[in-house]
């Protein structure tokens, strides 16, 4: 690729890009969380605080932004180390823990819209409705930096998985046995 002035591997542009896409949209959806909140008259304010899985979700964001900017600074940086594995490694784990984030908010707005009768959780979204469109939003830009890293996933996996030859087949093995 020669846009970038040098002959630019054209993996390694669009890994840094979804890199880069990565980190406004973790932090865009960190920033909404933690200022999401709505008062009301008759039951109170409703803040990120009152559900544990929004804490866990902010936890997340943060990890998933920081990696993102610590990762495309080292994938520019020449010989730092082996970086492959560890790329490998550390996308598949942050790429697990926003496939969980992601459930974790589809669980707490199916609760917010819905409720649970069993436990005689009402739902809260005819009372706190700015809130839980705010959720909304907050899922969808974390649900696009999830399919980011799992394509990062993806490009890690190729990136460590072609360094080595393909297994031999058991004909093959036995042929160079003899």
């Amino acid at each position: 690729m020669m846009i970038l002035g040098e002959n630019v591997n054209t993996l390694k542009v669009i890994d840094s890009s979804l890199r880069l896409i990565v980190i406004p949209l973790s932090i865009a959806s960190l920033w909404l969380t933690l200022t999401n909140y709505q008062d009301n008259d008759t039951y109170g304010r409703l803040e990120f605080n009152n559900l544990k899985g929004l804490k866990f979700f902010v936890s997340i964001s943060a990890i998933s932004a920081g990696y993102a900017l610590i990762a495309v600074v080292s994938s520019w940086v020449k010989n730092l180390m082996n970086k492959a594995w560890i790329f490998f490694v550390c996308d598949q784990v942050v790429a697990y823990l926003m496939v969980a984030c992601v459930g974790s908010m589809g669980d707490i707005l199916y609760l917010v819209y819905n409720g649970n009768q069993k436990v005689t959780w009402s739902e809260a979204c005819s009372s706190y409705g700015r809130f839980c469109a705010r959720l909304n939003l907050i899922l969808v830009l974390h649900f696009i930096a999830t399919i980011c890293f799992f394509a990062l996933s993806l490009i890690s996996s190729f990136r460590v998985f072609t360094r080595f030859e393909p297994p031999l087949s058991s004909k093959e093995a036995e042929n160079e046995t003899t």
